[in-house]
């Protein structure tokens, strides 16, 4: 009766557009599950596990200690495995919304792109390093990096190989991401809200912090607040068709589920051990990557 709905657009300080996701009528209200379920676990054949990628509702990329990544189905079966381009272990994968692999290469400064089973190198830093991947529904990438120096983190975004936005400062120019002191455990897992936010588990800040689409910080969250007695070590963050923040802390193997705000809704316990990846398929089912027993475990909690 009114008219039709455009997609929006943000201007950031550097005068680059970036395009919000198209509009679309709101996605059912789907309830917390008052016990979550594990529904498959798949055994990646990794001595140690570090990530998961949905690639499908029943197929997982999954990265390990080496330098092949594995695309394997719900009965554990391997489909397809990839060698890196350098030879040296991928510090992150995603999948982008074509259903191509990206990984990030921390030692050599590159960020990979592989369809058809080939690899294409997208970009190559200069003075910073990535550590962390994810694919937007625009279909942008998000990374988050380290100077060299190791003195200074961000988060920026990429259309393609051309850079489109760096997040590093607040309003007041002080920086929102810790320092990557310690690369091996400088994790900095990202992930892109349904509401454009973005949203890093900063391990070495014991904080997730989440900023909107044009870099402003909307909140830090450093653990439920009546569990003052327990360390908050988020390792790795995910999303969901609701707007939840998912995120484990290693400090107790219980992934947080938080609202769109930053407000603690639930954990979900499921005999979880050492979970070092996180990822929502189109279904809202959660994959987790459990490091020490190399199995990514299929819950569901919606």
């Amino acid at each position: 009766m009114f008219g039709s709905l455009s997609p929006l657009s943000i201007n950031t300080e550097h005068g680059d557009t970036i395009k919000s996701a198209e509009a679309v009528s709101s996605p059912p209200v789907k309830p917390l599950l008052d016990e979550p379920r594990v529904t498959a676990a798949i055994d990646t054949g990794y001595r140690y596990l570090y990530s998961v990628s949905c690639l499908s509702e029943d197929q997982v990329w999954t990265r390990g200690e080496n330098k092949t990544m594995k695309l394997l189905n719900l009965q554990s079966k391997l489909l397809t495995s990839i060698q890196t381009k350098s030879g040296d272990g991928p510090r992150d994968i995603a999948v982008t919304r074509d259903g191509d692999l990206v990984y990030t290469d921390y030692d050599d400064n590159t960020i990979n792109l592989i369809k058809n089973k080939q690899i294409q190198t997208v970009i190559t830093l200069q003075g910073w390093r990535p550590l962390r991947v994810c694919c937007t529904a625009g279909n942008d990438l998000l990374v988050t990096m380290v100077s060299d120096d190791r003195k200074q983190s961000k988060v920026v975004r990429y259309s393609g190989s051309t850079e489109k936005q760096s997040i590093q400062f607040d309003d007041q120019g002080r920086p929102l991401y810790s320092r990557g002191y310690i690369i091996t455990i400088n994790t900095k897992y990202l992930s892109e809200n349904k509401n454009l936010d973005i949203c890093v588990a900063d391990w070495d800040a014991s904080a997730v912090v989440v900023v909107n689409q044009s870099g402003k910080l909307r909140f830090r969250y450093t653990g439920h607040p009546s569990n003052t007695k327990q360390s908050f070590y988020p390792f790795c963050i995910t999303t969901d068709s609701q707007s939840h923040i998912l995120t484990a802390n290693l400090n107790n193997n219980r992934i947080h589920i938080l609202d769109q705000d930053g407000q603690f809704l639930r954990y979900i316990h499921c005999d979880l051990r050492r979970p070092f990846g996180l990822c929502v398929d189109i279904r809202d089912n959660l994959f987790v990557a459990e490091c020490y027993t190399a199995k990514v475990k299929k819950i569901q909690y919606l």
